[in-house]
């Protein structure tokens, strides 16, 4: 059965293609060049797609920098070494605008060409950061959304489903599921701010999401296998 998921080339991505390939799915991976300022968010995403055996890996351009409003595609400071209690409190620079409801949108018109109906994604509200389009109640309205804006729901009653199996897990339970799923971490790539080093990057091992990714190894007894600045 085919399914559409999003892959960002992050570690919740990497997981959440290995547990659609878990459920019997057929994963067409779907990311996007959405104007980022680092281009080493695709190379990763490239990388898991091939070692997480996706179907298919289609890469769509959307510039959503043309808009503006993000510290991930704009020249805005990207937040560095803010207390535990401080992320996931607020909205903060690092999200895109509706970032998420463009990208399902567009994996919703991809799922109908293919007659998938299931449209996976790596979102989570437990260790987070911030973003309100990360919630259970925003891909509840989705679903809803997506069942009277596709002609398979309009005229056949299709109803599409977003599975977002990493929602209630903390970074480090993720962690504990990529190794029980044989994910490779360490072909994925979490840093807001990454620091240039020779040919590659390092991480910056400040940014939230580098904050919460080393949180989520360290609570799982494990150690993380990128390099870190």
């Amino acid at each position: 059965m085919p399914a559409v998921c999003l892959l960002s080339g992050g570690m919740d991505s990497a997981v959440v293609l290995a547990e659609a390939r878990a459920a019997g799915r057929a994963p067409h991976a779907l990311s996007f060049r959405y104007g980022q300022r680092h281009a080493v968010e695709l190379a990763a995403a490239a990388r898991v797609a091939e070692a997480g055996g996706a179907a298919v890996h289609r890469v769509v351009t959307l510039d959503l920098s043309a808009l503006g409003g993000s510290a991930l595609t704009d020249a805005i400071d990207v937040p560095k070494a803010r207390a535990a209690h401080e992320i996931g409190t607020g909205v903060p620079v690092t999200y895109v605008p509706a970032r998420n409801t463009v990208f399902l949108a567009v994996a919703l018109g991809w799922a109908e060409v293919l007659g998938a109906r299931e449209l996976w994604i790596g979102v989570n509200a437990t260790d987070y950061s911030g973003y309100p389009d990360c919630r259970p109640e925003f891909l509840r309205a989705f679903e809803e959304l997506a069942a009277v804006a596709t002609a398979a729901g309009a005229e056949e009653g299709a109803r599409f489903v977003v599975r977002a199996p990493l929602m209630d897990l903390s970074k480090a339970g993720i962690v504990r599921r990529a190794a029980e799923l044989g994910v490779d971490l360490g072909l994925t790539h979490t840093c807001y701010d990454p620091v240039p080093r020779g040919a590659g990057v390092l991480a910056c091992g400040e940014c939230d999401a580098c904050l919460l990714r080393l949180k989520g190894f360290a609570e799982a007894g494990m150690v993380d296998p990128l390099p870190y600045a």
